[in-house]
């Protein structure tokens, strides 16, 4: 049997604190275009690497996109759908579904595939919460996805505000389902079982690439912590969901082993697998990120989706633009039970109309 060569561990990026300098006009500072993570024989080089005819989107729009748009502008919410460029906006925000950011803009870690600027964070806002809630009861949302920055400054890593968050969100808007898409704490599990006490639908933790690539795409996280954040949130009976990127330097069966170690850590936890798998294409947000090593085709993420639901997996959303929020709200009615909640709700608010008309 002939053994599959063993790629080399990618040395650790570096990348200066205060995130896109192409955004905000300082210059490059410093350059990754020449950190290949490619697994290629023979010597590495550089390449501009053209999109394929499969990666065009459509343009955002229609009236249902429009008047969140205007919604969201007009209350100052932060979304990661407008920050990232997602090219599902258009499609989720026509539905009611949005993704918005808490704890600031500053991140305390400096991944070497994300875009969000990195250094010193100002203090939390304690009203976050409060405001938060109230927004999104204003904007009508049918689901919404809660993530954030990584706070390693804070003793909780931010935990309290997060529950908080869920808490006063779910009051306030009762028929809308609640996907968080949360940091690894450190490993802090105190502070992740304040997030599954608050009771969101459905907990989001992304694994983001393999377990050799960890060095480069994220210096400061440890894949089996990660593994056993997931494993935790299914051993407490809760829907789990984690996400990778594809294309930044990993190989098939390196997505194929990963999808057989998140089953195996979450089915021995809690007698049933991590429920939902989101794959998407890795784009390189600037020359200072990491560049990107291949276009993965169509068939490819076929085979990852047909794979990872063979494995155990309850739902695989893989494909070239699929991002962690994509198809959340029919995840979480699939997987949830927020229809009864959503119905619930509208028979409470029927109840109170009824109430002031008589």
């Amino acid at each position: 049997m002939t053994s599959v060569p063993r790629s080399p561990t990618p040395m650790r990026h570096v990348r200066p604190a205060g995130g896109d300098p192409l955004r905000r006009d300082l210059g490059t500072l410093h350059s990754l275009s020449d950190m290949i993570l490619n697994n290629a024989d023979g010597p590495q080089q550089a390449r501009i690497k053209r999109k394929p005819p499969w990666l065009k989107a459509k343009l955002p729009g229609g009236p249902e996109y429009e008047r969140l748009r205007r919604r969201i502008a007009s209350e100052g919410l932060h979304t990661v759908c407008q920050e990232a460029s997602c090219p599902n906006m258009g499609e989720c925000w026509a539905r009611g579904v949005a993704t918005i950011m808490i704890l600031g803009d500053t991140c305390t870690r400096a991944c070497g595939f994300c875009n969000v600027k990195t250094g010193r964070p100002k203090p939390p806002d304690r009203d976050e919460p409060r405001r938060v809630a109230e927004m999104l009861a204003q904007m009508g949302l049918r689901h919404v996805v809660i993530t954030s920055v990584d706070r390693d400054d804070l003793r909780d890593g931010g935990a309290g505000i997060w529950a908080e968050t869920i808490i006063r969100t779910r009051e306030a808007c009762p028929a809308m389902s609640i996907e968080v898409l949360i940091p690894d704490f450190k490993g802090d599990w105190g502070a992740l079982q304040m997030v599954i006490d608050a009771g969101p639908h459905i907990i989001n933790h992304n694994l983001e690439t393999v377990r050799r690539m960890y060095p480069a795409v994220r210096p400061s996280a440890k894949f089996d912590r990660s593994l056993e954040l997931l494993a935790r949130v299914k051993a407490q009976g809760l829907v789990a969901k984690t996400g990778i990127m594809v294309g930044i330097g990993e190989r098939d069966d390196e997505v194929l082993a990963l999808i057989d170690e998140v089953v195996s850590a979450t089915r021995d936890a809690g007698g049933d697998a991590c429920d939902i798998l989101t794959i998407g294409q890795y784009l390189q947000p600037t020359r200072n990120h990491l560049p990107i090593d291949r276009w993965v085709h169509p068939d490819t993420f076929e085979m990852y989706r047909s794979e990872g639901l063979r494995r155990g997996f309850k739902v695989v959303e893989s494909g070239p633009l699929v991002r962690s929020s994509y198809h959340a709200d029919v995840q979480a009615d699939a997987l949830t039970g927020i229809e009864g909640e959503r119905a619930r709700a509208s028979s409470e608010t029927i109840d109170r109309l009824i109430g002031r008309g008589g």
